[in-house]
């Protein structure tokens, strides 16, 4: 074989690869081209969080979930977000849910269990089917403002098509609480931790950011919202914590009654923070409700 040439490649049925005598001449590079300009490698596919499930283009039937949030939708349909066990927050199209004898009418309420079905490849999908499940309780009076101050954490705290399965089960367990009238200030504090906890965004209340050890319960910390404790200073503006509160946060201990008056005012600081500043509608009515 002649020294001029190289091998070229050709694909059998079998997917392997073989040399072919054809195009095995070497072509003389052309000189209008700019071989030293180098092409960019394609980049590289985004990978999402571990536990984090896409539901675009997807079918998908008996899901567990709750109506967080609807809002009409043209004459006779709404836009449901729904927060569901194992796809996160979604939203949904509930096409004819505003005609009188729509069977969805009925059904797409808050609180209530629910088994779901959807469908589409866009961020904003079709809900095929809705059941009722039933099961639990219906919240009342202050349980209600209650509930409804969780959907709203829910809808601004979370993106949507992040899947929170732990973060769905204690909602599912504070809607029970609240429900059977359990102390709304300490179930609320609670759910709080989880949400921030379950969205990867609370910092380690146990743990000194600057001493690098365990937080001391006779000392009194400053929590900064993204790294942690730390000891106050004179001038900080930032709610001042006793070490004992934020051991007591951490195993979800509220019967002193110290750790639920500091733990209301640390959880409004970090959450304002998470929040950019933006106000919780339903937080206002509850602190003149019942100074939560």
């Amino acid at each position: 074989m002649p020294a001029s040439t190289a091998a070229s490649v050709s694909t059998l049925g079998s997917g392997s690869l073989v040399a072919t005598p054809e195009a095995m001449a070497t072509k003389e590079p052309d000189p209008k081209v700019d071989t030293s300009a180098t092409v960019p490698a394609p980049p590289a596919p985004k990978r999402r969080a571990p536990g984090q499930q896409r539901t675009v283009g997807t079918r998908v039937n008996g899901q567990p979930a709750f109506v967080l949030h609807s809002y009409p939708y043209k004459e006779t349909s709404l836009i449901v977000e729904l927060f569901t066990r194992d796809f996160g927050r979604v939203a949904l199209i509930a096409k004819g849910a505003k005609r009188p004898h729509s069977q969805l009418r009925g059904v797409l309420q808050t609180f209530q269990p629910l088994t779901t079905g959807w469908t589409g490849k866009n961020e904003l999908r079709t809900l095929t089917d809705a059941d009722w499940v039933g099961g639990m309780l219906p919240l009342e009076k202050t349980a209600l403002l209650c509930g409804f101050y969780l959907n709203e954490l829910l809808v601004k705290l979370t993106a949507r098509d992040d899947a929170h399965a732990k973060l769905f089960d204690h909602y599912v367990s504070t809607l029970n609480q609240l429900a059977h009238n359990e102390p709304p200030p300490i179930v609320l504090r609670k759910f709080e931790m989880a949400l921030l906890k379950q969205t990867g965004v609370a910092a380690d209340l146990t743990r000194c950011t600057v001493t690098r050890t365990k937080v001391l319960p006779d000392v009194h910390y400053v929590v900064d919202p993204e790294r942690g404790p730390r000891p106050e200073l004179a001038d900080d503006s930032a709610p001042r914590v006793a070490g004992k509160t934020l051991l007591d946060m951490e195993r979800e201990d509220y019967t002193d009654p110290a750790t639920q008056a500091q733990s209301k005012q640390l959880m409004r600081y970090l959450l304002s923070w998470h929040l950019g500043g933006a106000p919780l509608n339903t937080r206002q009515i509850l602190i003149d409700l019942l100074q939560l």
